[in-house]
């Protein structure tokens, strides 16, 4: 890559570093505006929020805490708690399973194409397990059939869509998404409402969009969910 090239991707991602950890500090000494905005961007999204956690049944609940990529980590752990309980009796209807996409974690909540007009693996340090370099796509969205392997255990079914499909539920935090997308906005100078719209648009089905990573960890439990960190 050339220096040409190199340079401006440089100081995009300076700039957003900046202006998050600006936006950061600000919404914790300010939080009513930043509280007021992100409602607005939502256009009352989350406002199912409450009525969503309400859904969750099972013998065995739990919330899964994904606060960074961490690898596969946000994304096997529910895969093995429903196949060690199918191990020991419970089928993968009579469990309750939730994982809340917060901080650095929200890109997994997002369409391809959002990964890739944004940089969210260099900007979120969210590395491709095929390439080991940022990724351009989601990786835990439509994988492949063969895409992930544990030893001794053979392919796995850990994207997204295939733990949807065994009842797994997954919220994205909205103050996160506020944040990170007016601290982009800013970098590519472009008006945060405009990004914020963009990345509701880009939300991959399903995914409930809830007040805050916290909130929705709260509400959780209050379900009688037990957390667990998926890291």
């Amino acid at each position: 890559m050339s220096d040409q090239t190199s340079t401006p991707r440089r100081e995009f991602l300076g700039a957003l570093t900046t202006g998050v950890a600006t936006l950061g500090l600000a919404a914790f000494v300010n939080p009513q505006p930043a509280a007021a905005d992100a409602e607005a961007a939502t256009s009352g999204s989350i406002g199912d929020a409450d009525a969503w956690f309400n859904t969750i049944k099972g013998k065995h609940k739990v919330v899964f805490d994904a606060t960074r990529p961490h690898e596969l980590f946000p994304f096997a752990w529910p895969r093995v708690f429903l196949m060690t309980n199918a191990a020991t009796g419970t089928p993968e209807a009579d469990n309750g399973v939730v994982v809340v996409l917060r901080h650095n974690a929200i890109p997994y909540a997002f369409e391809h194409r959002l990964w890739e007009k944004y940089k969210f693996g260099e900007v979120f340090k969210a590395d491709d397990p095929a390439t080991k370099q940022p990724a351009t796509r989601n990786p835990f969205w439509q994988p492949k059939p063969d895409d992930f392997k544990i030893p001794g255990v053979g392919n796995v079914a850990i994207g997204i869509n295939e733990l949807q499909a065994s009842g797994v539920k997954f919220c994205v935090c909205d103050v996160a998404m506020t944040v990170y997308s007016t601290a982009l906005a800013q970098g590519m100078s472009q008006k945060p409402e405009d990004v914020k719209k963009d990345w509701m648009a880009g939300l991959l089905p399903g995914i409930q969009s809830v007040p805050s990573g916290v909130w929705a960890l709260g509400r959780a439990q209050e379900k009688g969910c037990s957390y667990i960190f998926a890291g």
